[in-house]
């Protein structure tokens, strides 16, 4: 089978990530790059022998691309994920999929009207102690999943974050949308089920920008799940970390690769061995592939990112109001 033309739009900091994944896929034939500033898309472009552009628009109608993965800042992912779409490319779109529900309705509707497939970067779930966690959750060997709790914490004011992600204007938001978004996909993908619920509070205490630097969230699935999950982005000490408590056991996963395991029989925590996984970039990629050549949506899909998104705005809403939020569209959206 021929190998799918991909182009990446955006040369900031997670492209490179990108771009060594298309050219490494089997799959796939990385064609080009384009950023407004010319010198980071030509560095870029040079370490893997493609073309380097500054305008998109001219980089899709030149190299004719069968998918573009779009990498720009929040605020432009709307205007660049339609018109790719209307020009026939499949579209890849980096989390959050766009800055509100109203532009991810836009952004889909686009797909759906050009006979396009569109994915959302929500990769952490292809991770392999994601995916090992997962398999047990649905084995039943824990008993009952009844609660997650999550912490994540470090410094999101770092002086090497890009100004836009602190713009609320350019961002959409600050801890919430940009890490929480992770952490609404990893409860609504580990519990095959919506979120319908959030109480939230917010803090903005950030020594530049005007967006949120903390988090507290208390969220409950259709499934009558719930989740803690407490997001600080300030001076502290790096974790990531996430419990999942079951009647008969639990689990324990710390970043992206440690697991472990412990039941009613064992009462320690042990790690579990995981598989030979690919890559979590080129998991997520694969299932856009295979979605294309399936005619099917990816697991990634734009309805599934814009169910975060109704998610992540009924956090601003919560915050906002001082009460527990229910989440638009929830039950509607396949998980």
């Amino acid at each position: 089978m021929k190998p799918y033309r991909a182009v990446v739009i955006g040369a900031g900091i997670i492209a490179n990530t990108h771009l060594q994944t298309l050219h490494q896929n089997g799959r796939t034939e990385l064609a080009a790059v384009a950023d407004i500033n010319r010198s980071r898309a030509e560095q870029l472009a040079s370490n893997y022998a493609i073309a380097a552009y500054t305008d998109y628009k001219e980089m899709v109608a030149a190299e004719r691309p069968d998918i573009a993965v779009i990498t720009l800042p929040h605020f432009l992912h709307k205007e660049a994920a339609i018109w790719c779409a209307r020009q026939g490319c499949h579209v890849l779109v980096e989390k959050p999929m766009a800055m509100n529900v109203q532009e991810c309705f836009e952004i889909n509707e686009a797909a759906r009207s050009s006979g396009v497939t569109l994915a959302v970067g929500h990769m952490q779930r292809y991770y392999p102690a994601m995916v090992k966690a997962k398999q047990i959750i649905e084995s039943g060997r824990l008993g009952r999943l009844i609660m997650m709790t999550e912490r994540r914490w470090g410094d999101y004011f770092a002086v090497n974050r890009p100004a836009w992600f602190l713009n609320k204007a350019q961002s959409g938001g600050g801890i919430a949308i940009n890490i929480g978004s992770h952490s609404v996909d990893k409860l609504q993908w580990l519990t095959s089920s919506r979120v319908t619920k959030v109480k939230a509070s917010l803090t903005f205490f950030g020594e530049r920008g005007d967006v949120e630097g903390s988090a507290n969230l208390l969220m409950q699935t259709e499934s009558s799940i719930t989740a803690n999950v407490a997001l600080s982005g300030y001076h502290n000490v790096m974790m990531n970390e996430m419990d999942l408590l079951f009647t008969d056991g639990q689990l324990k996963l710390e970043g992206s690769h440690k697991l472990w395991i412990g039941d009613k029989i064992r009462k320690s925590l042990e790690p579990v061995e995981l598989e030979g996984e690919p890559d979590a970039f080129q998991a997520q990629w694969d299932d856009l592939l295979n979605a294309i050549e399936r005619g099917c949506e990816p697991g990634i899909s734009g309805a599934y990112g814009q169910s975060i998104a109704e998610v992540v705005a009924a956090i601003y809403h919560s915050h906002e109001s001082g009460a527990e939020q229910a989440v638009e569209g929830a039950g509607s959206s396949a998980v």
